[in-house]
């Protein structure tokens, strides 16, 4: 595992903006419930290296949930937990980039 304490690090948005703001937020989506979802996927998949953290607002809220994986600096939306099985399945063990899940740059 290199120099480094873990081999991904996956920040997922918690930001919690009031009720009706025009950007929504992502733990208005979910985001909290499919953060602890994805923490414990790891765990049962057995996949170590891996640190999946609350972060707080990664400003893409309107398209969140949002997740962020580094050092890839890959960006994806999820919304479900078919989504996250994916990310983890794909991109986390495989190293492979989950493209119907990803973030736009020029989003």
């Amino acid at each position: 595992m290199s120099d480094c304490y873990y081999r991904l690090h996956v920040f997922c948005c918690t930001n919690n903006r009031p009720k009706g703001h025009p950007r929504s937020s992502c733990a208005e989506r979910g985001s909290i419930e499919l953060r602890d979802y994805m923490k414990a996927r790891v765990i049962e998949m057995g996949l170590s290296g891996i640190r999946i953290n609350a972060a707080g607002c990664l400003n893409r809220c309107e398209l969140g949930p949002t997740v962020v994986v580094y050092p890839d600096g890959i960006w994806y939306h999820m919304e479900t937990r078919k989504d996250v099985d994916e990310i983890l399945e794909l991109h986390l063990r495989g190293g492979t980039t989950v493209q119907r899940l990803l973030l736009k740059a020029d989003a």
